[in-house]
């Protein structure tokens, strides 16, 4: 069956998009935080940290933007990933509709910038060029150079200390123009925030590329290439998506330097942030136990979760084969029963349209209120069938329940004796809760309270 494919990506509410393009360490990322005033972007002194395009909502005098950040271009890639990173920067060239051109005041013009100054001429993109590192009033004359780029004149500011970034943030606005209405039947329809985890080089990156139809990520084989979580929205089916795809989590022992370190960390704030985490797996593999650390971690945040077996094409031989591994899955989800697991291959698209259907699901789950009568209905029901618990020769009745809270979903039970409630009885009530009500993909909150 042919797989449908989704709309083009657009990001947060369809706004101008501002791309931030150079050369590898001449302080992108670092342009990029304080431009957005906050940091977003991983910063240090090695160059080449950024390599996929990241992007966040800037405003500037009331007038707001999407601000994208690049990794550094690199004429002729040493590497897979510097080639990637380069095209990369091409494909946001493309996107953009106004490029700040950052350069280092420091060195002048080297080479890269000569390069990268002819691909913009090309392209007929309005640029800013922005000299960078003009820390101090004895530098600003070295950013005259700048104007043999052909690009005009070059503004000389400093991220670091953030002189005349207010004027770089001027000059953007300037150059956008004046801000053209919203689409009155433009539909503002719920948005999934659905965020892609788990550990290095299962195929995150992948997915997200074939479920957008297009290389938005940086693709390697070298397990870590993704570093910062990036926020991607897009459309299926009338459905709303803002997917992110998130640096691979390993144990903290394996995190060896400061840069993974902060990769992990911001990967467990995306978890924090999503409505549905998509924990994808190598279907190969199993589950292993760095898997189901990242699962109950979603689990633990009371987020919906759908679990990703990927790669399955290389797994997949016959139904017995497929029966074995689904049989040593079972035995690691037990009390996870309510997990929807979905077998895909990112690298030829099967299985992806049904990892983001469950997903969607998932999210509408989380979202989900039962009636307070329906519940006590069912309540009635299961207490004339079991006969309720007795602890310590005392007779245990819940007597009403009502859902507190949906997204993520609590329940509050009254009961004569709340404090002795069995975790065995806990589970049965929210077994025979899910038998009813569905809730799947969706840790539940219980609470038990004095009649």
């Amino acid at each position: 069956m042919k797989r449908e494919a989704p709309k083009m990506p657009s990001l947060p509410g369809d706004l101008p998009v501002v791309v931030i393009i150079g050369r590898a360490n001449v302080g992108k990322s670092t342009l990029f935080n304080r431009l957005v005033r906050r940091r977003e972007a991983i910063v240090d002194d090695a160059p080449g940290i950024t390599r996929d395009r990241k992007a966040a909502e800037a405003e500037w005098q009331g007038r707001s933007f999407v601000l994208v950040d690049t990794g550094g271009y690199i004429p002729k890639g040493a590497d897979s990933i510097e080639e990637g990173v380069s095209r990369q920067v091409r494909l946001a060239i493309g996107e953009a509709d106004v490029v700040i051109f950052v350069c280092d005041v420091t060195t002048g013009i080297t080479d890269v910038d000569a390069e990268i100054g002819r691909i913009l001429l090309r392209s007929g993109k309005p640029v800013i060029v922005a000299a960078n590192k003009t820390d101090h009033a004895g530098r600003v004359p070295d950013a005259a150079e700048f104007i043999r780029l052909g690009l005009g004149e070059a503004m000389p500011v400093s991220a670091a200390s953030g002189t005349s970034t207010g004027d770089l943030l001027a000059r953007v606005v300037e150059m956008l123009g004046p801000e053209t209405s919203a689409d009155p039947q433009a539909s503002t329809g719920d948005v999934v925030r659905l965020a892609v985890v788990g550990r290095p080089n299962v195929g995150k990156s992948t997915f997200v590329n074939a479920v957008l139809g297009s290389d938005r990520m940086l693709v390697s084989e070298i397990p870590g290439t993704t570093r910062d979580p990036v926020d991607i929205r897009f459309s299926r089916r009338g459905r709303e998506f803002l997917l992110i795809d998130t640096a691979g989590m390993r144990r903290q022992s394996r995190v060896e330097d400061g840069v993974e370190y902060y990769s992990v960390l911001r990967s467990k704030r995306v978890i924090e942030q999503c409505d549905v985490a998509c924990i994808m797996a190598e279907a190969g593999e199993g589950l292993t136990q760095q898997d189901l650390q990242v699962l109950r971690q979603a689990v633990d945040g009371r987020k919906a979760v759908v679990l990703a077996m990927n790669k399955w094409d290389l797994a997949e031989k016959d139904d017995d084969h497929r029966a074995v591994i689904e049989n040593g899955m079972a035995i690691k989800l037990q009390g996870l029963e309510y997990v929807p697991v979905v077998f895909l291959s990112s690298m030829n698209g099967r299985g992806t349209g049904k990892v983001l259907d469950a997903a969607w699901q998932a999210a509408q789950e989380r979202r989900k209120r039962i009636p307070s009568p329906e519940l006590n209905r069912f309540l009635e029901r299961l207490n004339a069938e079991f006969q309720p618990p007795a602890v310590q020769g005392r007779r245990v009745h819940v007597n009403y329940c009502t859902q507190a809270a949906s997204n993520p979903p609590v329940f509050a039970f009254f009961s004569n004796h709340p404090e002795l409630i069995q975790e065995s009885y806990q589970r049965f009530l929210e077994n025979r809760i899910r038998k009813e009500f569905g809730f799947t993909g969706v840790p539940l909150t219980f609470s038990f309270r004095k009649k």
